[in-house]
């Protein structure tokens, strides 16, 4: 068995913007009302003719770029998704087929917003076990497609996009790039956030989640950098799931990363799901914010009351 690492990475979001101020025409709020409780000012909004797929394939042809690959490098697709509307093909074949690929093996994974902490963990194991040799792998999600637009009190929170990660085999003697994950749920208030009914609509119980990420996560999240064999103090950042300011930075003050860069794309693409956690890491990287070989907590949390980290090398 041989590590993994991730090589590349790469996002994509819709050119539509709704800002706090366009959402006040739609519904009783204000930006002041959204920036003091959730801290976002605006978010990407995908129309009707850019489906989830195309989303996570203009993602996924930006990271191989980075990587400097070709589709045909790749033999395992795995996208993390909760909005993916029709069930076959599944999305991770969509996107195989958008990029040209010949003959990867294709799973999408519903795990709401820690989906791509998940999937990332799959691709490990996949590599580890020597039934994959590389893995491209995606969060992506349409939540304006499943949120009630005359709800403000989740209709503020959703936005577009998707973000891809290339997964590949360390070289011999190499050091793995991406350290164990450590990833559970709890069941029984899974009813806490929901995507149900016809058409699927979004809510939840927005203090169950809030009291539950920041009491609860903070020692799960030390727990896997002890896991990888660093301290919170040796982080270089940290990704989280980005579902609100509120939340991002109180469970990061609290996990005692005090030298990371703390991502925050929320403020400005809203709560993506799936997407969030390669979006936030994508563009820390693109800004040149982390060193590569530095060590990044993703962690991510969410939907179903289920978790999943990770301590990876930047790329």
């Amino acid at each position: 068995m041989t590590g993994s690492r991730v090589v590349a990475l790469g996002h994509y979001q819709p050119a539509k913007v709704l800002t706090n101020d366009d959402l006040a025409a739609m519904v009783d709020t204000s930006d002041e009302w959204i920036t003091s409780r959730v801290g976002i000012k605006t978010r990407h909004v995908a129309g009707p003719d850019e489906p989830v797929d195309e989303l996570a394939a203009h993602a996924g042809a930006k990271a191989l770029a980075a990587a400097g690959l070709t589709p045909a490098d790749v033999d395992l697709v795995l996208v993390a998704t909760s909005t993916a509307i029709n069930r076959s093909p599944n999305m991770a074949a969509r996107v195989a087929a958008r990029l040209g690929m010949k003959s990867p093996a294709v799973m999408d994974l519903n795990v709401v917003c820690s989906g791509f902490t998940h999937a990332l963990a799959t691709a490990d194991h996949a590599v580890r076990a020597g039934s994959a040799t590389r893995a491209l792998v995606i969060g992506a999600d349409k939540m304006a497609e499943i949120a009630d637009w005359a709800d403000r009190t989740t209709c503020v929170l959703v936005g577009d996009g998707a973000g891809a990660a290339v997964v590949e085999a360390c070289a011999d003697g190499e050091e793995p790039g991406i350290g164990p994950v450590l990833w559970g749920s709890v069941p029984e208030m899974g009813h806490a956030v929901r995507i149900e009914g016809t058409p699927p609509r979004f809510a939840q119980e927005g203090q169950s989640v809030y009291r539950w990420a920041t009491t609860q996560l903070p020692p799960i999240a030390r727990k896997v950098c002890e896991r990888a064999g660093v301290t919170p103090e040796e982080l270089a950042a940290v990704v989280l799931h980005q579902a609100n300011l509120r939340i991002i930075e109180p469970v990061a003050q609290k996990i005692g990363a005090v030298n990371a860069v703390i991502a925050r794309d929320v403020v400005d693409s809203g709560n993506t799901s799936a997407a969030s956690i390669p979006m936030a890491l994508s563009k820390l990287i693109e800004r040149g914010e982390i060193e590569s070989g530095a060590p990044v907590l993703l962690f991510g949390f969410g939907g179903n009351l289920s978790y999943a980290g990770q301590v990876i090398r930047c790329p």
